[in-house]
């Protein structure tokens, strides 16, 4: 547990092809039963939301953006308990990111019933995904979601530490 306490303080943000995950099931033991779950069902038929994996150990928000937001006005988001694996399904959608360390301004304090602080910081750099990709935040990375000029269907998985 302590080497793996370890491994996530190390880590920054994971980019990669749903195609492609079994190279990072390793990384936590959730990795794998979520990604088996989103390559097994068709979420265009399950309904909008929280879909449970496994309890709240392992759950998916199976989302549908009408519109993204600008990256100028997203919030960069932080969370404590878990993991968030952001999952593309249509459209396109950038996702910004800033060192935990250099967060200067929290405009809300850490909730731990929402597991989420927010902070109106720039982004220090984006990471565009198309279909198909998915991004993995630790809860070291500040991150800001959906920045998109169009619609996005995303899921995103959310894995406890």
């Amino acid at each position: 547990s302590s080497l793996i306490c370890t491994v996530f303080k190390n880590l920054v943000m994971l980019i990669g092809q749903l195609t492609q995950s079994d190279r990072i099931e390793a990384v936590h033991n959730g990795f794998k039963k979520l990604f088996d779950f989103i390559k097994s069902n068709d979420f265009n038929a399950l309904p909008l939301g929280k879909v449970e994996v496994d309890s709240d150990n392992i759950y998916i928000m199976n989302l549908d953006i009408a519109k993204g937001a600008n990256q100028d006005v997203q919030p960069l988001e932080m969370h404590r308990k878990y993991i968030d694996v952001h999952v593309l399904l249509e459209g396109n959608e950038k996702i910004g990111w800033k060192p935990l360390a250099e967060i200067a301004n929290l405009t809300q304090q850490y909730d731990e019933n929402g597991d989420c602080a927010l902070s109106d910081d720039a982004s220090r750099f984006f990471v565009d995904l198309h279909p198909g990709e998915y991004c993995i935040v630790f809860p070291e990375d500040p991150h800001a979601p959906a920045i998109s000029e169009g619609r996005i269907r995303k899921l995103i998985g959310k894995v406890k530490i």
